[in-house]
């Protein structure tokens, strides 16, 4: 281990320490790290950051810039106190606009297909079952992917069809109803689980062939590759994510509602219990208005109105 591996260690240690998750800095500074590496430098300077913050491979349009700039800062601070080397990178000096991104809400045909995109690109039948089974599941509950990753199969109570969110962001936990379906294809799921020689490495629900929990990058490594070979979304603003899944849920829950002749302003809260937001106006970003759901709203209003005179 090298003198910045072990000071990344330290650095990370201690904020965890102090609360922060820090998964996604993590990811940016070991990436930089190993860049300092490649460039054959042990010391961070301001131009060593720049070319790691203002990489001409990135797009300079997506918050990565400016995450990097982020994440770097802060490393650099924590050096600075016992290295008088370091350079630390001004701020300011990575800009971005934030852009409200449209997601990509996934048919159930997409959705069928990108699991046989999966499977047909996985060698391994447990590993296509785990893949499967947990798109399956992050479609049919909106969680998060880091919280389905992160459960254990002790947080799924089957007697009372709930699964415990433990690990959530905000550090907030929440029970999640779930439909007697679901709880047969994870029960399903865990009996192969069980049965795989390295699952008892980790007490995680999705294991990996070795036996330990899925790393979020390879899934997402995944899961981009099958969108790609299934086709979806070619001709889409915006490529489609594994989060558009929790957003392809909120939409299909609130059109249900309306369908159904529901109060649905007055179930929101209810959803954005569900979904583990803060605060319901958190809730509103994920009902995009895609024309089903504003033909809907505007049938609602009409006959509100209609009432009304």
């Amino acid at each position: 281990m090298s003198p910045l591996e072990a000071a990344l260690g330290d650095y990370l240690r201690l904020r965890r320490s102090l609360g922060h998750k820090l998964a996604d800095t993590e990811r940016h500074l070991v990436r930089f790290v190993a860049y300092l590496d490649a460039i054959g430098t042990d010391i961070v300077t301001v131009q060593a950051s720049l070319g790691f913050v203002l990489d001409p491979d990135l797009d300079p349009a997506s918050t990565i810039p400016l995450r990097r700039l982020t994440a770097v800062r802060g490393f650099a601070r924590h050096l600075a106190a016992t290295d008088s080397r370091t350079q630390v990178l001004p701020a300011g000096l990575v800009g971005y606009r934030a852009r409200r991104r449209i997601p990509y809400l996934f048919t159930d045909d997409e959705l069928a297909a990108l699991v046989r995109s999966v499977r047909a690109g996985t060698p391994s039948r447990f590993r296509a079952d785990t893949l499967e089974t947990l798109i399956g599941l992050l479609a049919v509950t909106g969680l998060r992917i880091g919280e389905a990753l992160t459960l254990d199969g002790g947080d799924i109570d089957w007697d009372a069809a709930v699964i415990r969110v433990r690990d959530s962001k905000f550090h907030k936990g929440r029970d999640v109803p779930v439909s007697t379906s679901t709880l047969a294809a994870l029960s399903a799921y865990q009996r192969r689980r069980n049965r795989q020689p390295h699952a008892r490495r980790t007490t995680r629900l999705f294991v990996s062939l070795a036996g330990t929990q899925i790393a979020y990058s390879n899934f997402c490594h995944t899961f981009r590759n099958a969108v790609a070979s299934a086709g979806i979304g070619i001709d889409a603003p915006s490529r489609p994510r594994i989060h558009d899944l929790r957003h392809r849920f909120a939409v299909r829950t609130v059109l249900g509602w309306y369908r159904a002749g529901l109060d649905v302003e007055a179930l929101l809260p209810r959803l954005s219990t569900y979904l583990g937001h803060r605060e319901p106006r958190f809730t509103y970003v994920y009902l995009t208005a895609t024309p089903e759901l504003l033909g809907q709203a505007a049938a609602r209003l009409e006959a509100t109105q209609a009432a009304r005179t």
